[in-house]
């Protein structure tokens, strides 16, 4: 999926939702307990809910690695379940991975040949032999964790290095040498709002996924103020406001009442245009 693609989704639907499929098996409703399969049962019931709502689903692959091979299935089943029934939406596997050599090429393959994803979240620490095998799938992404959302987050990544430059705006400027804005876009959390105008000036195309709004205290209206461009080039994730927004049996609809609110909120913010527009100011 191309960057023009991905926005035209966002145009289509008026939303930057991507709904966190972090399926923890044990905040999962009373009524599945019984289910061979819960953490299949549970996405198909939350996709089903929230496909009309969100342009992504972004799977944490811990949540399903935790149960054995028998989470992978479920996983799998889930991926390909959307791939089915809503061609469209972005599908990002939230692995986290970050090697060198052929155990890089093999996580690349594992996810974009094996599970079929679209985009795969990586640390670039180890540098471009990191990124560069998930760099030649057509239609692919790498993620790269840029600022993220934790609190120690600031043990590394806002370190200034050599030439007064921080740790993460140093991944930001080297790393955007290594791919385009077709196939590679940034982990920056919602919780660093604040700091996104000046990520915007160094990497002002890309795509940034946004962790953090929502359950975390993140703003969606500082994200789009300081982090939208005029192609939106944001996807802001929520995954515990939607997913577990009931534990009763009404938990699907409860998650596509969330789903929409969000939804709604990313429309009149995508329509009032002021976040494009204080970005043109900042960068003219």
């Amino acid at each position: 999926m191309t960057a023009t693609a991905l926005y035209e989704q966002i145009l289509r639907k008026q939303s930057f939702l991507c709904v966190g499929l972090d399926s923890d098996r044990r905040q999962l409703p009373a009524c599945l307990s019984d289910d061979a399969e819960p953490l299949w049962a549970f996405n198909k019931a939350i996709v089903d809910a929230t496909a009309a709502y969100a342009v992504a689903y972004k799977p944490n692959t811990a949540f399903y690695e935790v149960a054995g091979a028998a989470g992978w299935q479920q996983l799998e089943k889930t991926v390909r379940y959307i791939r089915r029934q809503h061609p469209d939406i972005f599908i990002i596997a939230d692995a986290k991975r970050g090697d060198i050599g052929n155990t890089s090429q093999r996580y690349a393959e594992a996810f974009f040949d094996t599970l079929d994803v679209d985009a795969v979240t990586l640390s670039p620490y180890m540098g471009r032999d990191t990124i560069q095998p998930f760099l030649e799938y057509p239609g692919k992404w790498a993620v790269l964790l840029a600022l993220t959302s934790n609190a120690s987050s600031t043990d590394f990544e806002t370190l200034t290095v050599d030439g007064g430059s921080t740790v993460y705006e140093t991944v930001l400027q080297k790393s955007k040498e290594w791919g385009t804005v077709d196939n590679t876009m940034y982990v920056v959390g919602a919780t660093q709002a604040a700091l996104l105008a000046a990520i915007r000036k160094i990497v002002p195309q890309h795509f940034l996924l946004v962790p953090g709004v929502g359950a975390q205290g993140g703003s969606l209206e500082e994200v789009a103020c300081y982090g939208m461009n005029d192609r939106c080039g944001l996807l802001v994730n929520i995954s515990r406001d939607i997913l577990f927004a009931d534990s009763s049996g009404g938990f699907a609809a409860a998650a596509a009442a969330k789903a929409q609110e969000w939804q709604e909120k990313m429309a009149l913010l995508m329509g009032n245009g002021e976040s494009a527009s204080r970005l043109s100011i900042q960068n003219p």
